[in-house]
């Protein structure tokens, strides 16, 4: 079986950053490797690109570039944060606050969204609200562990279902999970 739209594909991967000799930045084993239903617009499409007609058993290599994958670093995407925003019962979550961190945060259309705080001035907070591995080329290294056709559920629904007794806390799924996964 090849890998193609419609199957739910298996694999493991190392994930380096810059090239194949860059920082690991992922590495997934087939303890916990990474199962999707190809072609349903859940990866980057030069990803499944990459991996589109392999067997179960192939292995693979390639870099996506960072416009093929998270894309540029946007200015516009890091901004200032007024300091009423970190707020807790009236008192300014200092801890909150600090250089390195990222913040779980909404917009104003209630999109939720991470921002890393990059810098403390006196009014604002300034955070950086860009994919972390935007403006970074990403290094695959791995393989093809399994491959087998989507049941009529899956492709319905559009993701995998896995099956661990409706405790979805492992399948990182937990806002389309239904009790299958």
């Amino acid at each position: 079986m090849k890998v193609e739209k419609d199957n739910v594909v298996s694999i493991v991967y190392e994930l380096r950053a810059g090239s194949g000799k860059g920082e690991v930045v992922e590495t997934l084993t087939e303890e916990n490797p990474l199962t999707f239903l190809f072609g349903s617009g859940g990866l980057l499409p030069k990803f499944e690109e990459n991996l589109n007609g392999l067997s179960s058993g192939d292995t693979f290599e390639f870099l996506l570039k960072s416009e093929d994958a998270y894309g540029p670093v946007m200015e516009n995407a890091i901004v200032h944060v007024p300091k009423t925003v970190f707020e807790i019962d009236g008192r300014i979550d200092e801890e909150l606050m600090k250089v390195g961190n990222t913040v779980p945060m909404m917009d104003a259309e209630g999109r939720r969204l991470n921002g890393k705080v990059i810098g403390i001035e006196k009014e604002a907070v300034k955070m950086d609200f860009n994919h972390p591995m935007a403006g970074t080329d990403l290094h695959f290294r791995g393989q093809v562990t399994g491959i087998r056709d989507a049941s009529d559920e899956e492709l319905a629904h559009g993701h995998v279902h896995h099956s661990h007794d409706g405790d979805c806390s492992s399948c990182g799924d937990g806002e389309h999970c239904d009790g299958h996964c």
